[in-house]
């Protein structure tokens, strides 16, 4: 499976976000300086985190991003849907109906797929990297 940059920059993020002071918010500029990319484009993907209700926009000179959902509770999953949304990665283009078995192979795995990342949740990468 390839996911966007976008996807990439989003899970990066929200590592950050999950590692850093809870306290107060990330601001966009210092996302952006750590994951190295533009402003403009991370205020996208974080615009789309938003939505999802992954996080929230704090205003103000002080202002910034901060995880709107506990930590524990946000997977994988939840961010790639936030970026790239849910539709499947695999319809079957032939005029033969539902009943095609190759069709019925990928989703099964698309299901699987997805079933691990819904069980990776993002703390758990921040608990790791705290203890390397």
């Amino acid at each position: 499976m390839k996911y966007s940059q976008a996807t990439d920059y989003a899970l990066h993020a929200m590592l950050y976000m999950v590692t850093a002071a809870h306290d107060k918010p990330v601001g966009v500029q210092l996302l952006a300086e750590k994951l190295g990319v533009s402003q403009t484009y991370l205020s996208k993907m974080m615009t789309k985190l938003v939505k999802a209700g992954l996080i929230q926009s704090a205003p103000g000179a002080n202002g910034g991003y901060r995880l709107r959902r506990k930590q524990e509770d946000i997977s994988f999953l939840d961010i790639i849907h936030a970026i790239e949304g849910t539709a499947s990665l695999f319809e079957c283009s032939l005029n033969h109906g539902s009943e095609c078995l190759i069709q019925q192979v990928v989703i099964d795995a698309e299901r699987q797929m997805e079933q691990y990342l819904e069980n990776k949740k993002i703390a758990d990468m921040a608990k790791l990297m705290m203890t390397e």
